[in-house]
């Protein structure tokens, strides 16, 4: 009954991205000069540090948020990182992420609060979150590399779809959350819809908001391997390099960086969360 496929769904996206790339390649270009303008500020940036400033910065915030440990961890897994041979590629992994999570962030958080104030808007933006969550990472990379070629680039706004729904969802969470007596006490005192947002609502959902940032670094992280595949760098290349040679040791390495900064960051995270 169901030997052939009836419904060509996969006629349709292709003559609709193939439109995309032939109409519109020239607005998509423009959509990649902000991103791709702030990751290759942060690698520059990050790759021309001295690395003992790198592991210092990340000491020190390790020492300010949570204490000695994650400090000692933390220059532990730096120095381990440069012994291996791996701190170039750790730096531009770093930028990617950061360049994602800010970005995550910027577009996240707003809408979170919005959805966390209208019933509505959740409701309409629950199947798209939805769908870029269980929608398999692979999937983005044809699109990706059709409308914005291959590169760091692509790499990150692939990561940014794969890793924007937490965020708004545990902003949205954060928001609903707050106890209807403070923000009515608020509002008896004459406080403005803004007033409430700046002064209650965000200030108590700040811990699940700074939970949702969490939780968006560690799915940019977990990117880092399948951008590599579209020709971001960082410490994927490693990983694919070992994967389509069967070098083992070389894949064990690069597997092991992403593991250690990955640590690291929801150490530092988490920690920031609590304070």
């Amino acid at each position: 009954m169901f030997e052939e496929s009836v419904i060509p769904v996969d006629v349709w996206v292709s003559q609709f991205v193939d439109m995309l790339v032939d109409n519109h390649r020239d607005i998509f270009q423009a959509m990649k000069w902000p991103i791709e303008y702030l990751l290759n500020g942060l690698d520059m940036g990050l790759n021309s540090l001295h690395p003992f400033i790198v592991i210092a910065v990340f000491a020190l915030a390790a020492w300010k948020f949570s204490g000695i440990r994650l400090a000692v961890f933390s220059v532990a897994s730096m120095v381990l990182v440069g012994l291996l041979g791996l701190w170039e590629d750790s730096m531009t992994t770093l930028a990617m992420v950061l360049a994602s999570v800010i970005i995550c962030t910027l577009m996240g958080v707003p809408l979170g609060i919005l959805a966390g104030r209208s019933d509505r808007f959740e409701a309409g933006m629950r199947p798209v979150l939805d769908a870029m969550q269980t929608t398999p990472a692979f999937v983005y990379l044809v699109p990706i590399v059709m409308l914005f070629s291959v590169g760091n680039v692509a790499g990150v706004l692939a990561t940014i779809i794969f890793a924007l729904p937490p965020i708004v969802r545990l902003t949205s969470l954060g928001i609903r959350q707050v106890h209807p007596e403070l923000v009515e006490a608020a509002q008896a005192f004459g406080a403005t819809n803004w007033q409430v947002l700046r002064k209650v609502q965000i200030p108590q959902a700040l811990p699940t908001i700074l939970a949702g940032l969490n939780q968006t670094i560690m799915m940019a992280l977990s990117m880092v391997v399948i951008a590599a595949l579209i020709g971001a760098g960082g410490l994927g290349s490693p990983v694919v390099r070992g994967l389509n040679t069967l070098d083992i040791g070389g894949a064990v390495v690069g597997g092991l960086g992403i593991v250690l900064m990955a640590i690291l960051l929801d150490r530092l995270t988490q920690s920031m969360a609590r304070k």
